[in-house]
């Protein structure tokens, strides 16, 4: 059985000590391709996922700004985005989005640099990475508002690039309408919590062919790992989950969602 972690932060310091033994682990477990995500704070960061990914031919990286720290973005953040964009390792642009729930950055702003991103994902023919968070209490919905950017942004079309919706914590009609708009939808530990019975139920309206799974290492640990730092090789126990609520076998749902990575991210022949 063939794992594909289609999302992990495997370049930050969390990782600096023991990166070689994580990914010596992973693939003891059945993991042998993973996505590194862009998530920089600043300019130096955004290179850091490339870096790594080309020391490993089965490590691919993403270049994007996180809906968290668009509000730090000047042009200078632009031109290094455009730059990185075209190199043959990266496989994505983002992760960017929108997240309501913790307002880092404002949210116009936010709505204004995942419409830049997709913008930019369409230039490159590359898919795009989406966080999409909503409040904890009524208010805006994160997901209404970057339903309405995919869409204008003809992102899932014949002829323009996909994307994912990373970490999915929507519920079934959220997937549903992302599904309708040709995206694939990644599902990440969280499953596996208990208070995540709205996230199971999304994944029967997730066609087999639209399905990934992902760590988001070092967050979100799966039970039983819950509470310690998240790696690559825990994403079997996310895989079981999904494949539980999904009515697969786990073997099934380890090559769809492995074949499915592989789609999204043109690496058919890799």
């Amino acid at each position: 059985m063939q794992l594909f972690d289609s999302h992990a932060h495997l370049d930050v310091t969390a990782f600096d000590a023991d990166r070689t033994e994580v990914l010596a682990r992973a693939r003891e477990a059945g993991v042998t391709d993973i996505v590194l995500v862009a998530a920089p704070r600043n300019l130096q960061e955004l290179v850091r996922p490339l870096e790594l990914a080309r020391t490993d031919p089965r490590l691919y990286a993403t270049v994007g700004v996180h809906p968290h720290d668009c509000a730090l973005m000047d042009e200078s953040w632009w031109g290094e985005l455009d730059r990185l964009a075209g190199d043959d390792k990266i496989v994505a642009i983002g992760e960017t989005g929108l997240d309501y729930y913790y307002d880092y950055s404002p949210h116009e702003v936010q709505r204004r640099s995942f419409a830049g991103q997709i913008e930019l994902a369409k230039r490159v023919g590359k898919p795009v990475v989406c966080h999409v968070r909503d409040p904890a209490e009524a208010g805006p919905s994160a997901h209404q508002d970057s339903h309405r950017l995919l869409d204008q942004g003809g992102i899932g079309r014949p002829g323009a690039p996909s994307g994912v919706i990373h970490c999915f914590t929507g519920g079934p009609a959220e997937a549903a309408g992302y599904v309708e708009l040709g995206l694939y939808i990644s599902f990440s530990g969280i499953i596996t919590f208990k208070s995540a019975e709205a996230i199971r139920q999304a994944v029967r309206e997730v066609p087999a062919d639209r399905l990934l799974i992902e760590t988001d290492c070092p967050f979100l640990s799966p039970i039983p790992k819950r509470g310690k730092r998240n790696e690559p090789a825990n994403l079997v126990h996310t895989a079981k989950a999904v494949a539980e609520a999904a009515g697969m076998a786990l073997d099934e749902l380890a090559d769809a969602t492995s074949a499915n990575a592989r789609a999204l991210f043109s690496l058919t022949g890799a």
